[in-house]
């Protein structure tokens, strides 16, 4: 099989292009599975890129006009999934990897999906809540074709929330002349939304570190964790395995890091920050920058802040025995390697963060059926799924004698190119 792979453009904020990492791993896990060629071109390509203008009036009477992005990898599984994005550095190319990354990672959690990913070209911090409803409310508008409760279903990303999903929500709904709830997730739960649906990725990082302590014979209350990014995949998987026993010895977040050997107080960091906005200026430790943190001694590093952290620059000096990957492609391609020859165990992003898709996919049973379960039973459906997908991937990279990382984008790739033989190639 061919997998020779051209190199996109130059990305513009740096070397590492998050499209070419993920296509790294995609060709490596291809080459392990022996795919087949047409199927291997069929499942590289985004099967819909989307571009609208976005043109919005704003508070000051001047027209900008907003560039807007949907990119639809697969529907192969059923309706495509993903979030979107608000933030001055939106690409294609960065949509193009996220769209990709929730193609695997929906399969690998199981669920009915495709992959998709979207966003817009502004930055939040610099528009007011009018602005902000006005961008999302033209983009959804420009997006009618392709959104829908049974072909492409938006969620929150960075810089977006529930206030933007209901906008979406209700843009939609105004349009098709009826309320439809299963358009979108991640709404407020008195709009269809779902309990635990806000801890839901901080919950799937706990299970899967669980799970992955108990095939390395480990036991959580002899560990320490080092968590990057105090956001809320960070906090909450701070918090959550602080209750299982975990010492959390540093935190970190825009403001920079803070570690403390005997233990931080996570609970009271979370209500520094829902106080203060962030760490800055709190007495958690020892300041650490977040190079720093990603170095310091600790069984659990959980990256949940931005991407590419952790390179072929520094992942020699990680001393961690266990890397869960909170945050989207938060380790480089060139680190891969590295981390393994030191036979550093790494939980991939479209296992470790799949918790917030899976209770999306719960969100949008639960709006179908217009029955809404208790916290609980969503939390016990997310152990269950998130336990099963861990065991499918360990022993995928048992048998390939691979990576989870590998493991995960095998065991996805042949699910979906089984699926794809099925359904047949229409025309």
């Amino acid at each position: 099989m061919s997998t020779e792979y051209k190199e996109p453009a130059p990305y513009k904020r740096g070397e590492a292009n998050p499209f070419e990492s993920m296509m790294v791993r995609f060709d490596k896990a291809a080459e392990l599975c022996k795919l087949d060629e047409g199927l291997y071109n069929y499942l590289k390509y985004p099967v819909k890129q989307v571009i609208v203008s976005i043109p919005v009036m704003m508070d000051s009477g001047k027209l900008e006009v907003f560039e807007g992005y949907r990119v639809i990898h697969d529907n192969i599984l059923g309706p495509s999934k993903g979030g979107i994005r608000y933030a001055p550095d939106v690409d294609l190319d960065e949509v193009k990897a996220l769209a990709s990354w929730m193609t695997w990672k929906c399969a690998i959690a199981n669920i009915p999906y495709g992959g998709a990913k979207g966003g817009v070209k502004c930055d939040p911090s610099k528009l007011s809540k009018l602005e902000l409803e006005k961008i999302t409310r033209r983009y959804t508008a420009n997006m009618l074709d392709v959104f829908g409760p049974d072909t492409d279903i938006p969620a929150p990303d960075m810089n977006t929330d529930e206030q933007v999903m209901a906008w979406i929500m209700d843009t939609y709904s105004m349009h098709k002349r009826n309320t439809v709830t299963g358009v979108v997730t991640g709404k407020p739960i008195v709009i269809g939304g779902s309990r635990g649906r806000r801890e839901a990725t901080g919950r799937g990082v706990m299970i899967a570190t669980l799970s992955a302590l108990k095939k390395m014979e480990i036991n959580p209350e002899d560990t320490t964790c080092v968590v990057q990014g105090f956001g809320n995949v960070g906090s909450v998987s701070a918090d959550l395995l602080h209750k299982q026993g975990v010492k959390i010895v540093a935190i970190s977040d825009v403001s920079g890091g803070y570690y403390n050997p005997n233990g931080i107080h996570v609970q009271e960091a979370i209500d520094y920050v829902a106080k203060h906005k962030n760490l800055a200026g709190g007495n958690f430790g020892d300041k650490v920058s977040n190079e720093e943190l990603l170095e310091l001694p600790c069984d659990i590093l959980v990256p949940a802040a931005k991407e590419d952290q952790i390179s072929a620059h520094n992942a020699g000096n990680i001393k961690a025995k266990l890397i869960v990957e909170g945050a989207n492609g938060p380790t480089s391609a060139d680190a891969d390697q590295i981390l393994r020859d030191k036979q550093i165990m790494v939980i991939p992003d479209i296992l470790a963060n799949s918790g917030g898709v899976i209770v999306s996919y719960f969100e949008w049973v639960q709006d179908r059926i217009g029955y809404f379960w208790e916290e609980d039973d969503v939390n016990n459906r997310l152990n269950r799924m998130m336990r099963e997908a861990f065991e499918n991937v360990y022993s995928t990279a048992l048998k390939y004698d691979t990576t989870l990382r590998l493991g995960a984008y095998v065991y996805a790739i042949e699910k979906v190119a089984e699926v794809l033989k099925l359904r047949g190639i229409y025309g």
